[in-house]
């Protein structure tokens, strides 16, 4: 007689995943179980070990000082011009807009000076008409909707004159722009449908404005906002007193930080003038590594970037974001499927059944993964359940191993996105010295988007691997928090810290500066 017994490593620090290990299977009698043998081996090449994760920080430093350095680096570390964070004592209201899609979105958020803040919202579908048109007639409808709300909100704001006394906004701008002060960028390219041709190489910030001082509106743009900018902001305000806030980080459909540095590392910047000790620079950080020196290529990775339709770009991204993670599953249970030892009875995932759903690229979310790791059921019914509905397969799943096998790599790409996240946070961290500059220091990192809040024990699979690099005792004086609506509050926090900035007579546009020494 034949059997398996499968032990399961549950040690939330050694592996929170509680991934099933070959080692761990015993087999009795003459029958392997080819099946799980073949989806360890999937799972095993997924591995990123300790001394990779350390090469990659290493790395990611060696990129980060380029992007300081020079323009035009795969990673762009862009200044923001924000020469600092919040500290949660803040008070005022402020507005946002957040042009993200296909919605926008108007607020106004009152900092309450302890924080916490009150945010009311309004939300409009931007017509198609306009994400095609004339940039006149976008931003012209866009202050139609910000009249609309302030009309409602803020009616008392009409009778104001002084431009000290107007609303100062914040605006998040989620489309690639060139920006060069906290209030100037031009827009490089339109992406998510829209094609409005004459807004391209134009400061976004001043057709806004334009706009807005059309219908004579009480509010002035005071700052020109990136989504992980606005997360770093939002967390800030909001982080537990007694640590410094230096990252902000979106693991979400994509990912991209943002983080505190020292003027004096921004060497790109160097000729203009060092108003103010520290700047919020934005890495852009999906990029890292598009060169493959230190990244790990398995053949699921390699299939996804050739599908992709930037090929060969934002490799780091590709890794470990919502946008991907599925595709790279769908991708590694394909090879499980048509995986057979006709030696050993053929055996492979599904019988060989591989569905339409399971054949269609990008066809699965990240969401599929969450719910396939999550499932500790003896019977792993959940799993049962997304593999019927959502990869569209019915064959094999009365065995128990079927199912196991599809937990087991969905874990391990879920571990490695966790563990290749890492390598950001640990080189900032690092590079930056707070942890060093004193055995009580604490740092917290804002955090937002799909992956780190709902994909399973993402934060300890962080947390395991920043301790691999910096050792057990700084790792435990990192906090994490959520960045609470960082496109909204991070944004109005953005419009305040512009504003005190102009009020202490702070000035970080480059190009100005540069003009004034005729240097440019």
């Amino acid at each position: 007689m034949s059997g398996l017994v499968v032990r399961y490593s549950s040690s939330p620090r050694s592996d929170p995943a509680c991934q099933i290990h070959l080692s761990h299977i015993y087999l009795t009698g003459g029958n392997k179980m080819t099946l799980l043998e073949e989806a360890q081996r999937v799972a095993d090449e997924f591995e990123f070990t300790s001394e990779q994760l350390k090469t990659a920080v290493v790395e990611f430093r060696r990129l980060m000082d380029l992007g300081l350095k020079n323009n035009d680096e795969a990673m762009t570390m862009i200044p923001t011009f924000v020469s600092d964070v919040p500290t949660g004592t803040e008070k005022g209201t402020f507005l946002a807009l957040d042009i993200g899609g296909t919605n926008l979105r108007v607020c106004s958020i009152h900092l309450q000076g302890d924080g916490t803040f009150h945010l009311v919202q309004s939300k409009s579908a931007i017509p198609k008409a306009m994400m095609i048109g004339s940039s006149h007639d976008l931003f012209s409808f866009i202050a139609e909707r910000i009249e609309s709300f302030i009309r409602e909100h803020h009616e008392d704001k009409f009778d104001c004159t002084e431009p000290e006394h107007m609303l100062q906004l914040g605006f998040t701008f989620s489309f690639p722009v060139n920006q060069t002060a906290v209030n100037k960028g031009v827009v490089l390219r339109w992406t998510k449908g829209f094609n409005i041709p004459d807004a391209v190489g134009v400061d976004v910030v001043d057709l806004l404005q334009r706009a807005i001082d059309a219908k004579s509106l009480p509010v002035k743009v005071a700052a020109l906002v990136n989504d992980t900018v606005g997360a770093l902001m939002a967390r800030a305000y909001a982080a537990p007193k007694g640590t410094e806030s230096l990252i902000g980080a979106i693991f979400g459909t994509g990912t991209n930080g943002a983080y505190v540095e020292n003027m004096e590392n921004v060497h790109k910047l160097e000729k203009a003038e060092h108003q103010t000790p520290t700047m919020v620079i934005n890495t852009e950080w999906g990029a890292f590594d598009n060169a493959m020196r230190v990244l790990p290529a398995t053949p699921y990775d390699n299939a996804l970037d050739h599908a992709s339709v930037n090929p060969g770009y934002q490799m780091y991204e590709k890794r470990i974001s919502g946008m991907f993670l599925g595709e790279i599953f769908r991708q590694a249970i394909i090879s499980l499927t048509t995986a057979s030892d006709p030696g050993m009875g053929g055996a492979s995932l599904f019988n060989g059944e591989a569905s339409k759903q399971l054949n269609l690229p990008f066809s699965l979310d990240t969401s599929v993964l969450s719910a396939i790791s999550e499932d500790e059921s003896p019977d792993l019914a959940t799993v049962k359940k997304v593999v019927q509905e959502q990869l569209g397969v019915s064959a094999g799943l009365e065995a128990i191993e079927t199912l196991q096998a599809v937990q087991l790599v969905s874990r391990a790409i879920g571990r490695r996105a966790a563990r290749l996240s890492a390598i950001a946070l640990c080189a900032i961290i690092s590079a930056s010295g707070r942890l060093s500059s004193s055995p009580t220091s604490k740092v917290d990192i804002g955090v937002d988007g799909s992956v780190v809040e709902f994909y399973p024990n993402f934060e300890e699979m962080v947390r395991e691997a920043i301790r691999e690099v910096l050792g057990e005792e700084k790792e435990g004086r990192l906090t994490f928090g959520l960045a609470k609506d960082g496109s909204g509050v991070g944004a109005a926090l953005c419009a305040l810290m512009a504003r005190k900035q102009q009020e202490m007579g702070i000035r970080y546009s480059a190009d100005e500066l540069l003009k004034e020494k005729g240097e440019i």
